[in-house]
Order: structure tokens, then C-alpha cells, then sequence
């Protein structure tokens, strides 16, 4: 049996080992846009402006399980949020700020001049024109600049509002993971995951990047899946529940399309709780809709994949080592996640507390395999990595490995300077 102690000493190792090869390759020139490998990121020297969300971090380790543990769920759920709200926000804010990565010039929010007014004649076009858009756009379905598009056609336009709409969404998946895991795991097992998805080093990365919200959408998406199964609505909420997690997670190709394997996530969880058949019919007719929606107004999902990986062939990023990434991209997903994921991993228990975060684990893994993500995976991971960070909840409540959550994010923010 891998005991506690020798998995965090794996865990550290693979960090370490992935930095000190990324290291070499930099050095020799292998990697020439990654400059603190495996990260996808600049060093620097932490700041006083760390301090507040350092005091943050004393206060809530001790406080929020006792919080999640005692307080009435929906309150427990609550907590959980506004910990995880405030503590991304308070990390973003020591560094360059919520709202800066949206004002690169390679991010969504620069192409939306060319949507203009026309929403579905740029999506008719979107992959026609690809090779113009800036990198991210370029990169990634249209469903981003989209979102993007509505939010500022509703009055809320410019890198402020976007950063809050991923901010928000990304944190709300505290909520839906959470929800999640009482339904597949129990009462017991969420309220000990919550302060370890609040505090996940993830915040870093949650703030700010688009795929803050791709994992908060795919974590919806999921809960209302396995919430369907249980309804006291009867029929009628079942299907409701299923047709709006149809919506949910058919958007995922859309908005990403390294999103495909999460699909694997939904799928456990529904297996887990026997959804009924209503609702998981419910769920794949929503699925259906968004994609026929997609293909009758222009953009045929394949096309986009092909045109798509034409473009990520011409990128730089496109020659880096497949050997070292395929390791890499694990490294760094124990950084987003944190030592107190593998620790929980390794915990004997029950096996239903294990499921969800053994799926999501599974998707990476595929998704790592087949060479599509070669670097930058600190914000890829996201969706995937808030599931498999529930597992921390399995060790115990041990405020020690919380407190190593906790001092990742600190050390991740103070250290690296992402771009996102």
C-alpha cells in the first residue's frame, strides 16, 4: 500500500524533477517560449502586497472546516464560496491585478472587433478566417468570444466585467463540485472536500483565464446531471435538471476542445447515482441542441478541430519535446492540484469518495497521452483539476496538508508570473 508520506515524497519529486530538466532544456535552448518550465510562466520575487491574502489564508485554515463541518449545508456551500471568491480575488490582486490578462493582445476579448454586430455571420466564417484572429481565438471554438460578445452586448463590456464573469463562475464551482460529491459520495465526504476546494492553488490560475469558466460550466454541468437523480420535483424537475445539463456540458466542445475527455467526468457521476433514464435522456437531447444550433447557423464542430490543429502546427509551441511534456504536464497539474490531492488519493476509504476525482484524473491522463497539450496546461488543467482536488477532503481533515494548500498558493503567486 502507497502510504501518505510516500506519495507527498512522489509528489515533490515529480515538481522537482520536472523544474530541474525543464531547467536544462531552457537552458540549451529546447524550450525557447517557456521560460520557467514545466510553467508556462516568468519568475520574480514576492511583494508586500502578499500579505493580505497570506493573513486570509491564516485565518481561513483553521476556520473553514469548522465552518463547512458544522454549519447547515446550503451554508456550508455558501462558506465554501465566498472563501474560494475571496481567496482567488486577494491572490490576483498582489500581482498585476484581476483584469490584466484580459488586456493582452493574443486574448479573446481583442476579437471581438471582428464580430461587430454580426454575431452569426462571424461564426458562419469563423473558421474560414481563423489564421486572423490573435492566438487564443485561434486556439480554442468560437463559444468564447461569444460568451464575451453577449457580456458586452448586455452592457457589461471591457476586461473588468469579463474578469468577473470568469472569477465568479470559476469559484461557483466550488459549489457545484461539491454538490456533486454529497450526491455520489454523501453528506460527510463534501463537507470534508469544501475548504480543499476552496484553497486550492488552482486560484492562481482561476484568476485570471477563460478556463476559469469553462471548469466552472463543466462543473454545473455535471452537479445538475446527478442532482436530476434525486429531484423532488419528480419527472417533470428531472428532466428540467437533465435538459439543463445537456446544455451545460454540450457547450464544452464549444468552448474548448480539449473539453471532449471531461466528458468522462459526467458520465461516472451519473453511473455512480443512477440518474434516471428521463433525465439522462433529458441530458443528451440538450447535448444534441447545442450542437445542431452550432452547425445550422455556420460552424461545423470537425472543421473547426482540423483548421484548428493546422494553426497549433504553424505555433512555436508546436515543436516543444513530447517525452518532457508528457511528464511535465503532470507536474504541473500536482501544482494546481497540490500536495494534499495525492495524499488523499492514497487514503484508505470509501471507494465512492474517490470516484470523481479518479474520473477526472482518467480525462487528464488521455488528454496528456495523446500529445495535444504540450505546455501552458496550468490553465488547461483547471476543469479538471478543481474535481481532483476534492480528493483532498479524504485525509482526514488533516489541517496541515490544508495549511500546504493554502502555502502552495501563496508560494505559485508570489514566485510566477503567469500570463494569465
Amino acid at each position: 500500500m502507497i502510504t501518505r508520506r510516500r506519495a507527498t515524497a512522489a509528489w515533490a519529486a515529480l515538481v522537482a524533477g520536472a523544474f530541474a530538466v525543464g531547467g536544462l532544456l531552457h537552458a540549451r535552448g529546447v524550450l525557447r517560449i517557456d521560460h520557467l518550465p514545466p510553467l508556462h510562466a516568468l519568475a520574480r520575487l514576492p511583494t508586500a502586497a502578499l500579505l493580505p491574502a497570506a493573513v486570509f489564508a491564516v485565518v481561513a485554515v483553521p476556520v473553514l472546516p469548522r465552518l463547512t463541518a458544522h454549519l447547515p449545508m446550503r451554508a456550508a456551500l455558501a462558506a465554501a464560496f465566498a472563501a474560494s471568491l475571496a481567496w482567488t480575488v486577494l491572490l490576483a490582486v498582489s500581482g498585476e491585478g484581476l483584469a490584466w490578462p484580459f488586456t493582452h493582445p493574443q486574448e479573446y476579448l481583442a476579437g471581438l472587433g471582428a464580430v461587430g454586430g454580426d454575431p452569426l455571420g462571424w461564426l458562419a466564417h469563423f473558421t474560414r478566417d481563423l489564421p486572423a484572429y490573435p492566438t487564443h481565438v485561434r486556439g480554442h471554438p468560437p463559444l468564447p468570444v461569444l460568451v464575451l460578445w453577449a457580456l458586452a452586448a448586455v452592457g457589461l463590456p471591457g476586461p473588468f466585467w469579463a474578469a468577473v464573469l470568469v472569477v465568479v463562475t470559476g469559484c461557483s464551482a466550488t459549489v457545484a463540485i461539491g454538490l456533486a460529491v454529497w450526491r455520489v459520495a454523501g453528506e460527510e465526504a463534501a463537507r470534508r472536500a469544501l475548504p480543499y476546494l476552496a484553497l486550492s492553488p488552482a486560484a492562481v490560475w482561476i484568476a485570471t483565464t477563460m478556463d476559469a469558466f469553462f471548469a466552472g460550466v463543466a462543473a454545473w454541468g455535471t452537479a445538475l446531471l446527478v442532482l436530476g437523480a434525486r429531484s423532488r420535483a419528480g419527472r417533470a424537475g428531472r428532466v428540467a435538471l437533465g435538459l439543463g445539463a445537456g446544455l451545460a456540458l454540450g457547450a464544452l466542445p464549444y468552448l474548448s476542445y480539449g473539453l471532449v475527455p471531461y466528458l468522462l467526468v459526467p458520465f461516472v457521476a451519473a453511473v455512480a447515482v443512477g440518474v434516471p433514464r428521463a433525465a439522462v435522456a433529458a441530458c443528451l437531447a440538450g447535448m444534441a441542441a447545442v450542437s445542431a444550433l452550432f452547425a445550422a447557423v455556420g460552424f461545423w464542430w470537425p472543421a473547426g478541430v482540423l483548421a484548428t490543429h493546422a494553426e497549433w502546427a504553424a505555433d512555436p509551441g508546436a515543436d516543444r519535446p513530447y517525452p518532457y511534456f508528457l511528464v511535465a504536464n503532470l507536474a504541473v497539474l500536482a501544482l494546481v492540484t497540490g500536495p494534499a490531492t495525492v495524499a488523499g488519493l492514497v487514503a484508505p476509504g470509501r471507494a465512492g469518495e474517490r470516484i470523481l476525482p479518479l474520473a477526472a484524473l482518467a480525462a487528464v491522463l488521455a488528454l496528456d497521452v495523446s500529445g495535444v497539450t504540450r505546455g501552458e496546461v496550468e490553465r488547461i488543467w483547471l476543469p479538471y483539476a478543481l474535481w481532483i482536488a476534492a480528493a483532498g477532503g479524504r485525509t482526514g481533515g488533516d489541517r496541515r496538508l490544508l495549511a500546504a494548500q493554502a502555502v502552495l498558493g501563496l508560494l505559485l503567486q508570489g514566485f510566477v508570473r503567469s500570463p494569465w
